[in-house]
């Protein structure tokens, strides 16, 4: 039974009111001595307690796209092929990635009501960094127009936090319902949203970056997923068509790997995220001193050879984010650019979700100058 299943949900509540029932039933019915009537009671309580605990932990799973799958939550799936030293860029010796064969994949429609309509996935086991995990595509109103079929469009990947689903930006902050109707009608640039796993080690997260043999997570997403897009749609290859957005721990992920690689991305979004990896308790890279010095978006940026060409938005609580874009902002030099909002609200799905068309607004202003004006789809 799938654990984000709307079944196993419903029978975590009838387990609850199940073990509610039986001491309102039983309570003054146990017989024998003291001793095992006690016993009896205190099992019958503590039952009824775990169940509406579990039945509590599926909903706010649910809600906040913690965990995908009973591997993710358990620890037991396998996503680390292999783990080389693929250098400073993150290529290793794949540095004519253009003359290999191409990465196409096929992509299976979800069934998932929690997702609704036009998300599709694929299981992709990447070249670079040997990562292997899902990957979830939605493409704009205009990707099928036959007005549209020579056209190239822009695309985001988008990063959960840890512990993180993969499918969390489209289950729990509807991303693909709040953008379609201002993509057809312009107000929104026709993005093709991409959200790959990030959740790879069991009980850690990856901080998106390379620890040889490790995980490669930077190579797997801003190499191997990107690479797979470019050559599975009809996406955008170059910088000015690539932006990341990230919430949380996905925010830091999604900040760093556009300051590392502006060749890669030309913007990034970073809701409630931090700059010092060290803020994620159970961070590979927070613990070890190198690199959590190397991972810190704001030592990024002060020791770049030349200033990256990236433009970025920050938003968070002033002890949720906001602070770390300020020192950002006010190390930044031309031609890098940030923008920073004060937002209030508690560390969850609900404060991301509602920033959600406003951010794509931004993204649209920042890259419609490179990736073409959006036009609206047929029959607005």
């Amino acid at each position: 039974m799938s654990l984000t299943g709307t079944p196993f949900f419903l029978a975590t509540i009838a387990l609850a009111v199940v073990t509610l029932l039986i001491p309102l039933l039983l309570w003054g019915r146990v017989r024998g001595p003291a001793v095992l009537r006690g016993a009896a009671r205190l099992v019958m309580v503590v039952l009824a307690q775990a169940a509406a605990v579990l039945s509590v932990f599926v909903m706010v799973n649910n809600t906040n796209g913690l965990y995908d799958s009973w591997a993710d939550l358990l620890g037991t799936g396998h996503h680390i092929v292999a783990a080389p030293d693929l250098g400073r860029d993150g290529l290793g010796d794949r540095k004519r990635l253009a003359s290999e064969p191409k990465t196409v994949q096929k992509f299976s429609p979800m069934h998932d009501p929690r997702i609704g309509p036009g998300v599709r996935v694929t299981q992709l086991r990447g070249r670079v960094s040997g990562v292997r995990g899902e990957v979830y595509v939605w493409l704009p109103p205009q990707y099928d127009q036959p007005a549209f079929r020579h056209r190239k469009f822009p695309v985001v990947e988008l990063l959960g936090g840890f512990p993180g689903s993969a499918q969390a930006w489209f289950s729990s902050l509807r991303v693909q319902s709040q953008l379609e109707g201002g993509m057809r009608t312009g107000k929104i640039a026709p993005f093709i949203l991409v959200e790959p796993r990030t959740n790879l080690l069991a009980g850690q997260d990856t901080g998106c970056a390379n620890v040889p043999g490790v995980v490669d997570a930077e190579s797997w997403l801003s190499v191997d997923v990107r690479q797979m897009v470019t050559d599975t749609f009809r996406a955008q290859s170059r910088a000015r068509g690539w932006a990341v957005a990230g919430y949380s721990a996905g925010a830091h992920c999604a900040v760093k790997m556009a300051l590392a690689h502006p060749d890669r991305y030309r913007a990034a979004v970073g809701l409630s995220g931090y700059n010092d990896p060290a803020a994620e308790r159970v961070s590979l890279t927070g613990r070890d001193p190198e690199l959590r010095r190397v991972n810190n978006p704001l030592w990024i940026l002060r020791h770049a050879t030349t200033p990256p060409r990236v433009a970025l938005y920050l938003s968070g609580g002033r002890n949720d984010g906001y602070r770390d874009g300020l020192a950002l902002r006010r190390a930044a030099v031309s031609p890098t650019r940030v923008a920073v909002a004060e937002v209030s609200g508690p560390h969850t799905t609900g404060l991301w979700k509602r920033q959600v068309p406003y951010v794509f607004r931004w993204l649209t202003a920042e890259m419609s100058p490179h990736a073409g004006r959006a036009a609206p789809a047929e029959g607005v």
